[in-house]
């Protein structure tokens, strides 16, 4: 454990770099923290009303220390965040993607500090230690999976698989992402691509589907009842049925996506005591607790799912790893464009 004295605080980020068992005195740690006031949120992790109750909820437990929060999709996040660090006008403290490849470019740049969060232990198994050398860490977890209107689909005639969104009676009736803007839509596509090959994409491009930016734009454009099924979000489409609108979701029977989100600190954060509380707090059961309201997975084991989300022993689910991410993911982006455009 390194403990953050008064020159500590000077030096915390070349002396958190230097371990990957790198613990902060949390005492401490908060102490400096509130010096530095406040800290910058790069999110694609959580809805905007999301991002925000959970800086108000760190806040409240840490008067005194802001939370401004900048949610975008995981593209222009990262996209963002290269700009400022190109410029050497980094703003950014904790950044969240939803594809854990932008991480590990990232740690492969030498553009992360090594920080392990004391909250990773107390983790649900699968989702510890994301990254072995210490650079990002889960604090967020989501499935992707096939949602429908249920003012326009009954749940017998649903899609049952993946490949089912291909049949001609969807044509013209299929929502999704793109990839380019989306780390869940870009994980997507690339694990049909690995499933079914591109021409999966090829058949999929005949329906003429309607192509949104962020996965979220599927929950909005199935509710608006201009599409009836789509890839979408389970966060997005449970928590909008849980509102009282006509959705519903089908966990295929050859596998939810699951994607595991995780969150880093820059090398260079302008608040690096105050991103390193928030990294804690990310990982806490009060975040859990938020996360499940809003129909995200639950990281911790004492925080259970609301009523109406199937537990993972119920249903097929497949995960792509940050490796095959950093590889495939530029790549889908520019045979998506090549397929259909934009």
């Amino acid at each position: 454990m390194i403990p953050i004295t008064r020159r500590g605080v000077l030096t915390a980020v070349p002396l958190l770099a230097a371990s990957t068992q790198a613990r902060a005195d949390l005492g401490a740690l908060e102490e400096a923290a509130r010096k530095e006031g406040g800290l910058t949120w790069y999110t694609a992790q959580n809805s905007g009303e999301n991002a925000e109750n959970i800086g108000r909820a760190f806040t409240a437990r840490y008067p005194g220390i802001k939370v401004t929060v900048v949610r975008t999709t995981a593209q222009v996040a990262y996209e963002r965040i290269g700009q400022e660090f190109k410029n050497k006008t980094l703003q950014c403290d904790v950044f969240s993607s939803t594809d854990p490849s932008h991480d590990e470019a990232l740690k492969q740049k030498g553009l992360l500090a090594r920080y392990v969060p004391q909250n990773d232990a107390a983790l649900t198994p699968s989702f510890r230690a994301f990254d072995k050398d210490g650079y990002y860490h889960t604090t967020a977890g989501g499935l992707v999976l096939i949602a429908y209107n249920t003012n326009k689909v009954k749940p017998e005639d649903a899609p049952r698989n993946w490949p089912d969104l291909l049949a001609p009676k969807w044509n013209r009736q299929i929502a999704v992402g793109h990839p380019a803007f989306s780390g869940f839509v870009g994980t997507w596509v690339l694990a049909m691509r690995k499933l079914y090959g591109w021409q999966y994409f090829e058949k999929l491009e005949k329906s003429s589907p309607q192509i949104g930016r962020s996965i979220i734009d599927t929950t909005t454009v199935l509710t608006a009842g201009e599409r009836s099924i789509g890839a979408s979000s389970s966060t997005t489409t449970l928590h909008a049925a849980d509102q009282g609108n006509p959705l519903a979701v089908m966990y295929p029977t050859d596998g939810a996506l699951l994607i595991v989100s995780a969150s880093a600190i820059p090398a260079a954060a302008p608040h690096p005591n105050a991103a390193r509380l928030f990294m804690e707090f990310l990982q806490s059961e009060d975040v859990a607790r938020i996360a499940v309201k809003e129909r995200a997975e639950s990281l911790r084991p004492e925080v259970t799912p609301l009523p109406g989300a199937k537990p993972f022993t119920e249903f097929k689910t497949f995960q792509l790893t940050a490796a095959e991410m950093l590889k495939g993911i530029p790549e889908v982006i520019e045979q998506w464009r090549d397929t259909f455009g934009g």
